[in-house]
């Protein structure tokens, strides 16, 4: 059974810890000074967060699978999305040794895929991620001219 994966990037692991244990009514399953994650079943979610990340909001999406077939599985779901898709391979990244290969989406969300092979102790030199990263990083869009805002609007008018 697959699991959708979500990695935020925070600046306070220990306020943040404190925040989505009480979101999720439960302890993370990893805690570390840099990582957390939470392996949550209701609903069926890896959830983790870090300090590792450029700056903090989300950081990228996943799927993660159980099996080396549903990993083969979904890296022809990444082919047939379209774009280009970055195979990293083995490597040990958020204290886990895993096989993982990444794909951004059409709004330029950074995807990843992987089957979790062991545990490690260490984070990882994030040197695949980066290379990934990289291969996908966007151009900024501080620069480029805004759209007109429209005045906010209560949600539930």
């Amino acid at each position: 059974m697959k699991r959708l994966h979500v990695h935020v990037s925070v600046e306070d692991i220990s306020r943040s810890v404190g925040f989505y244990s009480a979101l999720f009514a439960t302890q993370p399953t990893v805690v570390k000074a840099d990582y957390a994650k939470w392996m949550l079943e209701d609903p069926r979610v890896n959830f983790a967060i870090s300090t590792r990340g450029r700056e903090p909001g989300l950081d990228h999406l996943g799927i993660q699978v159980e099996t080396a077939g549903e990993l083969h599985e979904v890296y022809a779901r990444m082919r047939a999305a379209g774009g280009d898709v970055i195979e990293q391979g083995e490597t040990t990244c958020c204290y886990a040794q895993s096989e993982k290969s990444w794909i951004d989406d059409p709004a330029g969300i950074a995807w990843e895929t992987f089957h979790t092979t062991g545990e490690s102790t260490v984070y990882g030199d994030g040197s695949g991620e980066n290379q990934a990263r990289i291969a996908h990083e966007k151009t900024s869009a501080c620069c480029a001219p805004r759209a007109a805002t429209k005045p906010a609007a209560a949600c539930c008018e």
